[in-house]
């Protein structure tokens, strides 16, 4: 579990990071990034989506849990707000996550401009 600080908690902060953020995507997951103002929280917020197409409550539960521990890692100390979505793919090929995260969440960071 991400601290409550990192974490996006309303559906506003999910929308505003979609719809206004930078995008990148790859065959597992998108990964949208928008850089906080000044006014808000200056910690890095991440929300994770994973839709019913990717499977079962059990199979969705399971890519989050996975999703969480490789964005631990990637925190970084500048302010944004980041939505990681999930894939079907991200249940069907596992072992292929972690790369796709990193390659998605490198080239949002990027087009950003907050790397």
């Amino acid at each position: 579990m991400l601290p409550r600080p990192h974490r996006l908690k309303r559906p506003s902060e999910f929308s505003a990071a979609v719809r206004r953020g930078s995008r990148a995507a790859t065959p597992s997951v998108v990964v949208h990034v928008r850089p906080i103002d000044e006014q808000d929280p200056p910690a890095t917020r991440v929300g994770f989506v994973v839709s019913k197409k990717v499977g079962n409550a059990v199979t969705r539960n399971r890519v989050k849990r996975r999703l969480r521990h490789i964005v631990r890692g990637y925190m970084p100390t500048v302010g944004t707000d980041v939505v990681v979505r999930a894939l079907p793919d991200a249940a069907r090929c596992p072992e292929r996550l972690e790369d796709d995260l990193r390659d998605a969440w490198r080239r949002a960071h990027r087009k950003a401009g907050s790397c």
